[in-house]
């Protein structure tokens, strides 16, 4: 009997590439390709492709077409580049990889968090010209995160990791608003969107993309907040609205914001964010590390060896009704 065939948007962790490898055969797209490209070249796959592992945005029709897929996963949490509907539609299951990476996001977090209140960006500027009495300012522009307010927007495995932190690194004062407040603990303050804005000295969205986050942290969310507040986005781009955010910043609405993820990845050449003095911006990498990569890309390979060589159904498939149903 010939292995399953598995196609890989982009390479995986060594150690889970190797676990596949042992009963899979094993291709992926080349780099370098434009999204035009990578779309054609995933279409022709399908035909005789088993099983898909996901770093990428998909093509919304790409499984309306005639293909041979018994399993798709998302590595990572986010469910935006896959059309999970369609997927669904064409009795596809749909894995993702929730919790592995959330240590690694949530010390993202603080890393944003410290750098911005111990001004570590702009005291690396002051040495590096010269300016040693700079640090006479020190004790004016800085502050202790203990004490202090954060706020939560959503709380996933993500936002539970960033609570815990917060509350026994910290000693922080946790607020969270989410779609699920039953599962808040209780002593942990569940406040409106707006009411959290109001309440914190920090802010993170940590949530992911719906047709009802999308944009909802806009212009009238942002002039809740404190003028001292910092917010970080961990969640996705669409989330937060950029242009409100910038006029927000320019506007002395907000003191900072610690950027990871955008409206429009890579961020454009003409993001007024780029220029602001007050904002950090990485490039989508809260939960990229070593550990966290090899968690994602192991439970991917193991939830599509549970679905092509077992036939199981694995707990992390988003869309399980497929199971259910008669394939087409």
């Amino acid at each position: 009997m010939r292995p399953p065939r598995v196609l890989l948007t982009d390479p995986l962790h060594p150690d889970a590439q190797a676990r596949l490898a042992e009963w899979a055969a094993v291709s992926q797209l080349p780099d370098g390709l434009t999204r035009a490209q990578s779309d054609a070249a995933l279409r022709d796959a399908m035909a005789s492709t088993e099983g898909l592992v996901v770093r990428r945005l998909l093509p919304p029709d790409l499984f309306d077409r005639p293909h041979a897929l018994r399993g798709v996963m998302r590595q990572g949490v986010g469910l935006d580049f896959i059309p999970v509907d369609r997927a669904t539609a064409n009795g596809i299951p749909v894995g993702n990889t929730p919790a592995v990476n959330a240590n690694a996001v949530a010390e993202y977090v603080f890393a944003a968090l410290l750098a911005h209140s111990r001004q570590l960006a702009a005291f690396d500027m002051n040495v590096r010209t010269g300016d040693w009495a700079a640090r006479t300012q020190a004790g004016a522009r800085t502050f202790e995160l203990r004490g202090r307010t954060l706020g939560l927007v959503g709380f996933g495995a993500i936002g539970q990791r960033i609570g815990s932190i917060a509350q026994r690194g910290f000693g922080m004062t946790l607020a969270v608003c989410t779609g699920t407040p039953s599962k808040v603990p209780a002593g942990i303050a569940t406040l409106s969107l707006k009411a959290l804005f109001a309440a914190s000295d920090f802010l993170v969205i940590a949530c992911p993309l719906t047709e009802r986050t999308r944009g909802m942290v806009n212009a009238d969310v942002l002039a809740q907040a404190k003028p001292t507040a910092v917010l970080v986005n961990v969640g996705r781009g669409p989330v937060l609205r950029e242009d409100d955010l910038a006029a927000a910043l320019d506007a002395g609405r907000l003191a900072g914001a610690v950027l990871d993820v955008f409206e429009t990845q890579p961020l454009p050449d003409d993001s007024a964010l780029r220029r602001h003095p007050g904002v950090l911006l990485t490039p989508h990498l809260a939960g990229l590390t070593q550990e966290a990569e090899r968690a994602m890309g192991v439970l991917a390979v193991d939830t599509l060896a549970a679905l092509l060589l077992r036939g199981e159904r694995p707990p992390n498939i988003v869309n399980p009704e497929v199971f259910a149903a008669p394939r087409g």
